[in-house]
C-alpha cells in the first residue's frame, strides 16, 4: 500500500521525455541498483537526456521532478545527476546534490565514475571540491603525472590552500623552474601568513632570500602583514636575515633602511644599532667629518634615543664641501669649505658666507645634486627646458625625489610652471605625463595618500601597483574601480596575495554588517557579478538579494548614495527580478538617479500610467528633483506622456526658468554649490544657448510673453546681457509690446551702461587677469630668487604692480557686477533720459548747447557727453522740451546760477 501512495503522489507529467525519466526514477528505486552496476556509460545516456531536455526547454520541470523525487529517495543516482547538473548550468553556488553524489562514489572507490563526474563539473567552472577529488582518483589510478595540473588548477581557485602551494614550488624547484617555484613559494607563504604558522614562513623566507634577494619590496610587504598577523618581533627577526643578505651583496642604503625598520619594532636592540652604525661608516667613508658626526649625535652610545641619534647624524652627514644647501633667503648655495665649527657657502648674491655648523644645520636645507632646484639653479634655462619638454619621466623623477620622494600634481606645477614650462606648454605635456604615472612601472604612489606619487627603485608588478593604488583610495567606489582594473589585466592574476586582500575587503562588508548600507548592497553585486566571470569567487555569496533588500531602510537614499553607474543598473535589474512592486519602486527612485533604464523598463512592460506619474511628480517637486526634470526635458521624447501629465509646453519653459532662479540663489547661499552649478548651467544652456526661450517667445501670445518677460526679469543674477537679447527679440516680435519696469528702475538697481561698453570692460577684465597678472607673478618669483628682499628694487616694484593690478581687478569686477545694459528699446523721447540727445538754450549766454546723456563708463565731457550720475546729468534726468530749470555749477557759491530751457530731445543710436 505504500508504494501505491508513493505512486499516487508523483507529479502528473506531460512530456514524453519528463515520463521517460519519471519512470527511470521509479524502476531505478523499485529495483534499488547496486552501485557496482553503474557505469559511465550511463551518465552519458543521462547527458543525451539533459541535452533533450535543454532543448525542449524542460530544464524547469525535470529539475522540479528530480528534486520532488529526493525528498523520498535522497540516494537516488539519477536524480542527483540531473538535479546537480542543471544547477551547475545555471551557476547556482548550492553544490550540495553533486557532492552527495561524488561522495557516494568515492566511498565505493568507483574511480572511473569519479573521474567522469569530476570533470563534468569542472566543464562549467573550476571547482575546489572536484579538483581535489580528481587529485585522488588520479593517485588511486597511479597517474600522479596528472596530479600537477590539477594542483595548479586548484591553488589559484582555493586561496586558503598553502601545503599544495608549497608542494608545487618544491616539485619546480627540483625541475630548475627557479621562477615558477618563486612564484608558488610567494604563494604558499602569504597563505601560511594567513594561518599564523610561523616555522612554515620561515622556512619558506629563507628559500625566497635564496632565489630572490633583489625583490626588497616584496619582503617589505610581506613584513608588514607578518607583524599583523603573527608578531612584531617574527617581523624584526626576519628582516634581520634580509639585511645579512643586503649588506653581503654591497646594497647599503636598503641595509640601513631594513635596519631603521627592525629599530622601529625594537629601539634597544643593540646589534641593529651596531650594525647600522658600521653601516653608516661605510656609507660616508670619503667624508672628511664622518667620525666626529658620530661622536657629536652619540649614534653609538646605547643612552641616547637611538631614532633621535640617527636623524641627528643624517641633518650633520649633509654637511660637507661640495654640498648643495637652500636658504629661504638667498636660495640655492654650495659649501665651498668646511673648516671644524664653521663652513662657508657660495649663494648666487651672496658668495662665501660663513656660518657656524649649528647654525647651518638648523637654517639650511641639504639637496641633492640632482634636485630641481639645484638644477634651476646651475643649469642653463634653455637645457634645462628642453629636457623637461622632451623627457617627460626624467623630469617627474627628478621633481618627486627632490621632496623626500611623495610628491603630487600640484606640487609638480609649482616647480615647473612657469620658471620652466609656459602655462600653454603645461597643459599638453601633464596630459602625457598622467599616462606616465598611470602605467610606468617605476612610478607608484603612497599607500596612504592616492594623490601623492612616488619613484620606485626597482619596477613593480602591475598587481602591486594597482594593490597600493587600491590602499591609498580613501573612497569606497573609487576602490571597486580600482579592482575592476586588476581583474581586466591579463598578468594579473586573481589568486594572488593582492587580489584577495583587495576581494577580502569587500566579502567583509558582506560577513559582518548591522544595518544595510550603500556599501553593503554594492559589495553583494560586485561580488555577484565577479563571480559570474569567475565561478570559484561565489562561495563568498553567502546572503541573497531578497534578504538584503527587505532590510534598506531608506532605499531612495541608498540608491543615490550607489556611485557607480554599473552597480545601479545591476540594482535596478534584482529589484525588477525579486520585487513585485518594481514599477512602484521604478517610479521612486527616479529623481534619485536618472537612468534611462528605468522609463525604457516601465515603457516596455507597458506602465505608462506610471511613466505619467514620474513626470508629473517631478514637475510638481521641481524644488527637490531639478535636475530630475532637467533630465526629463532633455530625454524624454513622448508628448503625451506630458499631456497625460497636464504639463504644456509653457508649464515646461515656466519650470525651467524657476529651476535656473533658485539654483542662482542656492549658489549665492553656497548650498550644494557644485550641483547647483552643474544644474544651472544645463538650464541656462537648454533656454538661452540652444536658443529653446526665443523658439518659444517667438510662438507665444502677448499674456504668455508678458509671464515669461517678467519672470526672466526676476532672476537677479542671470547676465544682463541675456535680459537684454531676450527684449530685443520680444521687441522684433511685437514692436508695441509694453515692457514692465524701466530706465529708473534699472539705474536704482545698478549701473547703466551700453552693450559695446560692457563687453569692452569684460574683455579689458580677462585680458588682466590672463595675461597681466600670470606675468606680474612672473616678475615676483624672478625677484625672489635673486634673494635679500631688503635690498631687492626688482621685488618692491613688481609688489607694487601687484597692488595696483588687484585693485583694477577688485573695481571692474564690482562694476561689472552692478552693470544693468542699456536697452535702446525703452528709450522714450518725452524726457531727457539714458541714452537720449538733449539740445538746450543756454539764457545766460543765449547760446544752443546738445548734451548726450550715457553712463560714466561711456563719460566724455569734452564731447559733451555725460554721465546720468553726474551733477548736471542727473539734473537734466526726467526734463520734458519745453521745460525751464536752474542749474548751479558750484553748489558752495550760489552765485553762479545758470537758466537752461530743452528746446528738443531725441533718441542716439547706440
Amino acid at each position: 500500500m505504500a508504494d501505491v501512495a508513493e505512486i499516487q503522489a508523483e507529479p502528473v507529467v506531460a512530456s514524453p521525455l519528463l515520463k521517460q525519466i519519471q519512470e527511470m526514477l521509479n524502476e531505478e528505486k523499485w529495483t534499488r541498483a547496486a552501485l557496482s552496476n553503474y557505469s559511465t556509460g550511463q551518465f552519458k545516456e543521462l547527458d543525451v537526456l539533459l541535452k533533450e531536455a535543454r532543448e525542449g526547454k524542460f530544464y524547469d520541470d525535470l529539475k522540479r521532478l528530480c528534486d520532488e523525487h529526493l525528498i523520498h529517495t535522497k540516494n537516488s543516482i539519477i536524480a542527483l545527476y540531473l538535479s546537480g547538473m542543471i544547477a551547475l548550468s545555471r551557476q547556482l553556488i548550492d553544490d550540495a546534490v553533486l557532492v552527495n553524489l561524488v561522495t557516494i562514489f568515492v566511498d565505493n572507490r568507483k574511480w572511473g565514475i569519479v573521474r567522469y563526474l569530476c570533470e563534468r563539473i569542472l566543464d562549467y567552472g573550476e571547482s575546489k571540491f572536484a579538483l581535489r577529488t580528481l587529485a585522488e582518483c588520479y593517485k588511486n589510478e597511479n597517474e600522479e603525472d596528472l596530479i600537477t595540473g590539477i594542483w595548479e588548477r586548484l591553488v589559484k581557485v582555493d586561496y586558503e590552500e598553502a601545503d599544495i602551494a608549497k608542494a608545487l614550488a618544491e616539485h619546480y624547484e627540483k625541475l630548475g623552474n627557479t621562477e615558477t617555484a618563486v612564484d608558488y613559494y610567494k604563494k604558499a607563504l602569504h597563505r601560511y601568513i594567513n594561518k599564523g604558522l610561523f616555522t612554515n614562513v620561515r622556512e619558506i623566507w629563507t628559500k625566497l632570500i635564496e632565489y630572490c634577494p633583489e625583490d626588497i619590496d616584496f619582503f617589505l610587504h610581506v613584513e608588514k602583514r607578518i607583524a599583523k598577523n603573527i608578531s612584531e618581533d617574527k617581523a624584526a627577526l626576519l628582516l634581520q636575515d634580509v639585511f645579512m643578505s643586503c649588506k653581503k651583496r654591497g646594497e647599503i642604503d636598503t641595509a640601513i633602511g631594513l635596519l631603521k625598520l627592525i629599530l622601529q619594532y625594537n629601539e634597544r636592540d643593540s646589534l641593529a644599532r651596531r650594525e647600522i652604525t658600521e653601516c653608516f661608516r661605510l656609507k660616508y667613508a670619503d667624508h672628511s667629518q664622518l667620525e666626529e658626526y658620530i661622536r657629536l649625535s652619540n649614534l653609538s652610545q646605547s643612552w641616547r634615543n637611538v631614532r633621535e641619534a640617527i636623524t641627528d647624524f643624517e641633518k650633520h652627514i649633509a654637511f660637507d664641501k661640495g654640498s648643495f644647501v637652500f636658504h629661504r633667503t638667498w636660495g640655492v648655495g654650495r659649501i665651498s669649505s668646511m673648516q671644524g665649527d664653521e663652513i662657508v657657502v657660495d649663494f648666487a648674491k651672496k658668495r662665501g658666507h660663513a656660518m657656524a655648523l649649528k647654525m647651518a644645520v638648523n637654517a639650511l636645507q641639504t639637496l641633492s645634486k640632482n634636485h630641481i632646484w639645484v638644477l634651476k639653479a646651475t643649469w642653463k634655462k634653455e637645457k634645462l627646458h628642453e629636457r623637461v619638454k622632451t623627457e617627460h619621466a626624467w623630469a617627474l623623477k627628478t621633481v618627486i625625489r627632490s621632496f623626500d620622494n611623495l610628491c603630487d600634481l600640484k606640487r609638480i606645477k609649482a616647480e615647473l610652471v612657469p620658471s620652466v614650462l609656459s602655462t600653454g606648454e603645461w597643459t599638453g605635456w601633464i596630459a602625457k605625463a598622467r599616462e606616465i604615472l598611470k602605467t610606468d612601472s617605476t612610478f607608484g604612489v603612497s599607500q596612504d595618500n592616492i594623490d601623492l606619487f612616488t619613484v620606485r627603485d626597482r619596477p613593480i608588478s602591475i598587481e602591486e601597483k594597482l594593490y597600493n593604488e587600491f590602499k591609498a583610495q580613501k573612497n569606497f567606489f573609487d576602490r571597486i574601480t580600482t579592482i575592476r582594473d586588476f581583474e581586466s589585466k591579463k598578468e594579473a592574476e586573481l589568486d594572488s596575495e593582492f587580489f584577495n586582500e583587495m576581494f577580502n575587503y569587500f566579502t567583509g562588508y558582506l560577513r559582518s554588517y548591522s544595518q544595510i548600507n550603500e556599501q553593503v548592497i554594492a559589495s553583494y553585486l560586485l561580488v555577484k557579478e565577479m563571480a559570474g566571470r569567475h565561478p570559484q569567487l561565489g562561495k563568498n555569496l553567502n546572503c541573497d538579494f531578497e534578504e538584503i533588500f527587505k532590510n534598506i531602510e531608506d532605499l531612495p537614499a541608498l540608491f543615490f548614495g550607489l556611485k557607480d553607474l554599473k552597480l545601479k543598473e545591476e540594482f535596478l535589474l534584482q529589484i525588477r527580478l525579486t520585487a513585485d512592486q518594481w514599477p512602484d519602486i521604478y517610479v521612486r527612485l527616479f529623481p534619485y538617479a536618472m537612468l534611462s533604464s528605468i522609463i525604457n523598463s516601465l515603457e516596455k512592460e507597458g506602465y505608462e500610467e506610471k511613466l505619467v506619474g514620474l513626470i508629473q511628480n517631478c514637475f510638481e517637486n521641481y524644488r527637490d528633483y531639478r535636475e530630475a526634470v532637467v533630465w526629463l526635458y532633455k530625454n524624454v521624447k513622448n508628448p503625451q506622456w506630458f499631456s497625460g501629465a497636464n504639463i504644456t509646453e509653457e508649464k515646461k519653459i515656466i519650470t525651467l526658468i524657476y529651476i535656473l532662479d533658485i539654483t542662482y540663489r542656492d549658489i549665492d547661499n553656497h548650498r550644494n554649490t557644485t550641483e547647483n552649478r552643474k544644474i544651472n548651467k544645463q538650464v541656462y544652456t537648454l533656454l538661452f544657448k540652444d536658443r529653446l526661450l526665443e523658439s518659444f517667445i517667438l510662438k507665444a501670445d502677448e499674456d504668455t510673453l508678458l509671464r515669461i518677460y517678467t519672470l526672466i526679469e526676476d532672476v537677479k543674477d542671470l547676465d544682463p546681457a541675456d535680459k537684454f537679447k531676450l527684449r530685443a527679440v520680444i521687441q522684433e516680435k511685437d514692436p508695441h509690446f509694453k515692457f514692465t519696469g524701466g530706465t529708473e528702475k534699472k539705474v536704482s538697481r545698478g549701473l547703466m551702461v551700453t552693450a559695446a561698453k560692457y563687453e569692452e570692460k569684460q574683455r579689458q577684465l580677462t585680458h588682466i587677469m590672463d595675461e597681466e597678472v600670470p606675468a606680474n607673478s612672473k616678475e615676483i618669483a624672478f625677484a625672489l630668487s635673486l634673494g635679500d628682499l631688503r635690498e631687492n628694487a626688482e621685488y618692491k616694484a613688481a609688489k607694487e604692480k601687484q597692488e595696483i593690478l588687484n585693485s583694477t581687478v577688485a573695481k571692474l569686477k564690482d562694476e561689472i557686477e552692478r552693470a544693468q545694459i542699456f536697452d535702446p528699446a525703452t528709450v522714450n523721447t518725452d524726457r531727457i533720459s539714458f541714452g537720449t540727445r538733449a539740445v538746450l538754450e543756454n539764457a545766460n549766454s543765449g547760446e544752443t548747447e546738445e548734451y548726450t546723456i550715457l553712463g560714466p563708463w561711456e563719460s566724455d565731457p569734452e564731447n559733451r557727453i555725460i554721465s546720468y550720475l553726474s551733477p548736471f546729468g542727473s539734473a537734466l534726468l526726467n526734463k520734458k522740451a519745453g521745460e525751464q530749470f536752474e542749474f548751479f555749477f558750484d553748489k558752495t557759491n550760489r552765485d553762479e546760477k545758470f537758466v537752461y530751457t530743452v528746446k528738443e530731445i531725441t533718441k542716439i543710436p547706440v
